[in-house]
């Protein structure tokens, strides 16, 4: 039997039932899974120094020679060390290896080794615990850059690294590489073969560069080519046209006009949803500009033309959020609401899943709005009309197609409140046609945004408190969970240039479980809480319904709350490590307040302890200070920073796009113009060959790089 990507891992040889279910934990079932499953960072053991030279406060690699034989001690606790020394021209060292006996014939006097881990320094002495080594000869170079893996129960990084090596081995000498030569040539990328050897075991800086350049335009040309061939099957296969496109009940329900802008939405929408064409239509518009008002609508119009709604959400919190806002609406006209969440009990799931599959219409449930738990298994329904997803940038093409999937012959809305420059609009949206929401409601009071920096800091703790003693709250942003986790020596992917000139610099930033006992322990008086994004749900839902009743009166947060939370008694929003963040994120994050009767506040902290903030980020925040319209906002951090930083967001310690895109290496903020070229590529090899039939190997490719069922690309 030919081995191929889709082989089971089984088929390497040492990989048996035990640590295949390891690997199936980790997601990763074939050998292509296995390829796919890069290094998370990568040791830097080229930059060798003598022993003299190590840092202490950092792993270093030293090459020495070993001097004594290596000796074996045992412990009354059964446990026992392995030790030796070995010296280079400025000193000698102790090497400890601790319940390793086996290596005792590993190290014979007079070899060479390069060693890296921390030199520890005691006067002359040099100490190096359980190093990692490699047999080191004058004239053999040895890789600079090592594979760092993501750690798992069962299987070591080094175990991860050899079965890697082995499905190379196995796949590259026969593969055909599935781009065409002619793209290769033009956009001068690397073949396959040389970037999956060299992403996993790279032979220097460059090489990897090289590597994740070519991998990075395979993400972004794959998906292009999957959301263009996915969008063109689900119009082929049509969709109930909703010809009644009465909305009067809903805008007779409303406490306030319409503003022009949403009336113009809405109006794309119902002269969309009234063709069998399926609409696929993305609706962008500012924090506030009263998107949910134009999905009710559209979910409206679906049910009143027989069909049903269904409306997704990234987060639990969100998804009560509209449950609470819209189903009292749709209640009041007998239209059956449900909520479906992970939180929701197995019955009340199995009631849900039964309505929305119920044959006899009077009894089916016609309006559903969730979290991912609606792409869960046994969610089917009967009469799909119209699919809504919330917050597009928080979901990956898969997610979307796999929704779309459950609802063959529905019609599509998807929604971000990331204002998008028109001209990178064509790119990262160009399946789909666009609705701007370019006009605010009536009332909206502006946020007052002050730039400020870390001298700055007593005075923020004073304001904070005065704030909360006049009965407001507060939200403090910080870019990290906690503090970051890497050693200095460590480089990740995301900080290796494309052209293999650079590496980015990382400057520390304010972590979140850090600064909020440090909160703590200034404002005593103050209930302070902290939330991320790694929290348990209803570890988040338990916290947010504290904020929201006035339990917890300062929230410092990443930016999960950037995502829809609604809060009107909160009055000030403070963001840390400001400069990091890309002017329409910030412009987002001004948006969580100002949306109640208090005055309310916007401060921007740049930089950190000791670091100089740039010209450039002063002038990007000053736009922050003096623009509220979030189109110009977007459009002035284009012109000042590119198109990188308007698409960055993230938490744990690494600042990510989040535009719409859900990649393993690329970054639509910060590659745009590889994306610009991938996406424009793509649609010309698709008006030649609108199937791909002439490109077999490109066309299993898309498949495997774009994560959608095979069957959704036909």
């Amino acid at each position: 039997m030919a081995i191929t990507r889709e082989s089971p891992v089984t088929v390497l040889s040492g990989v048996g039932r035990v640590r295949a279910e390891h690997y199936a934990k980790m997601g990763i079932l074939t050998l292509g899974d296995l390829l796919l499953h890069y290094p998370r960072a990568y040791e830097n053991r080229g930059d060798v120094c003598l022993l003299s030279e190590a840092r202490t406060d950092a792993k270093s690699a030293v090459i020495l020679t070993v001097a004594t034989e290596a000796r074996c001690v045992r412990l009354r606790s059964h446990k026992s060390f392995l030790k030796f020394r070995a010296y280079d021209d400025s000193g000698s060292c102790e090497i400890v290896f601790f319940n390793q006996d086996y290596l005792r014939t590993v190290f014979p006097v007079g070899a060479t080794f390069r060693f890296f881990g921390r030199v520890e320094r005691e006067k002359n002495k040099y100490t190096m615990s359980s190093p990692a080594y490699e047999a080191w000869a004058e004239f053999a170079s040895l890789p600079p850059l090592h594979p760092v893996y993501r750690m798992t129960e069962g299987i070591k990084p080094a175990q991860i690294a050899k079965d890697v090596a082995a499905a190379l081995e196995l796949l590259l000498a026969s593969e055909e590489d599935p781009l065409p030569s002619e793209l290769l040539e033009r956009r001068s990328l690397c073949t396959l073969a040389f970037a999956e050897r060299n992403i996993h075991r790279p032979t220097d800086t460059a090489a990897l560069a090289a590597a994740r350049r070519r991998l990075v335009y395979d993400e972004f040309f794959c998906f292009a080519l999957g959301a263009a061939l996915t969008c063109k099957r689900e119009k082929a296969l049509g969709a109930p046209p909703c010809t009644n496109s009465d909305i009067s009940p809903l805008t007779r329900s409303l406490p306030y006009e319409l503003t022009g802008a949403q009336r113009r939405a809405i109006e794309d929408i119902a002269r969309d949803m009234a063709s069998p064409v399926p609409m696929a239509r993305i609706l962008v518009g500012d924090v506030g500009c009263g998107k949910t008002v134009c999905a009710e609508a559209a979910m409206l119009i679906a049910v009143q033309n027989g069909r049903q709604a269904a409306l997704m959400v990234p987060t639990e919190i969100l998804a009560r959020q509209h449950y609470k806002e819209l189903s009292p609406f749709f209640e009041s006209l007998g239209i059956s609401c449900a909520l479906l969440i992970g939180a929701t009990t197995a019955a009340q799931k199995k009631r849900i899943k039964d309505a929305l599959v119920c044959p006899e219409e009077s009894l089916r449930l016609q309006v559903v709005i969730g979290t991912h738990a609606l792409l869960s298994d046994g969610v089917e329904f009967a009469a799909p009309g119209i699919v809504i997803t919330d917050e597009q940038h928080r979901f990956g093409a898969r997610q979307r197609a796999l929704l779309s999937e459950k609802n063959t012959h529905a019609h599509l809305l998807v929604m971000s409140a990331t204002p998008i420059p028109r001209s990178l609009a064509l790119v990262l949206y160009g399946d789909l046609d666009i609705s701007r929401i370019d006009e605010m409601p009536p009332g909206r009071q502006r946020v007052d945004t002050f730039a400020v920096d870390e001298s700055y800091r007593e005075r923020l703790n004073a304001f904070i408190r005065r704030l909360v003693g006049e009965g407001g709250q507060v939200y403090v942003v910080c870019p990290a969970i906690e503090e970051r986790e890497e050693s200095e020596d460590e480089l990740t992917l995301a900080e290796i240039a494309l052209d293999g000139t650079a590496i980015k610099s990382r400057p520390p930033l304010k972590a979140a479980l850090t600064y909020a006992k440090e909160l703590q322990e200034a404002l005593p008086e103050l209930s302070v809480a902290f939330l991320h994004g790694k929290m348990k749900s209803a570890e988040k839902d338990a916290i947010m319904k504290k904020f929201s009743e006035n339990e917890i009166q300062v929230l410092v947060s990443t930016t999960v709350i950037e995502v829809g939370v609604n809060v009107p008694n909160a009055c000030l929003m403070i963001v840390e490590n400001a400069d990091r963040f890309g002017l329409s994120q910030l412009h987002q994050l001004r948006g969580r307040v100002g949306r109640g009767e208090r005055k309310s506040y916007c401060v921007l902290v740049a930089g950190g302890e000791g670091s100089r903030v740039s010209g450039t980020s002063l002038a990007r925040l000053n736009v922050m200070r003096t623009t509220y319209d979030g189109y110009r906002i977007a459009e002035e951090d284009l012109a000042l920073r590119g198109p990188g930083d308007f698409l960055a967001s993230g938490e744990g310690g690494t600042i990510r796009q989040s535009g719409g895109l859900s990649f393993r290496l690329a970054d639509a903020g910060e590659d745009v113009t590889l994306l610009t070229d991938a996406t424009l590529d793509a649609r010309e090899l698709l008006e030649r060959d609108p199937t791909l039939e002439s490109t077999p190997a490109l066309r299993a490719h898309v498949r495997e790089m774009f994560t959608v069922e095979a069957g959704l690309i036909s």
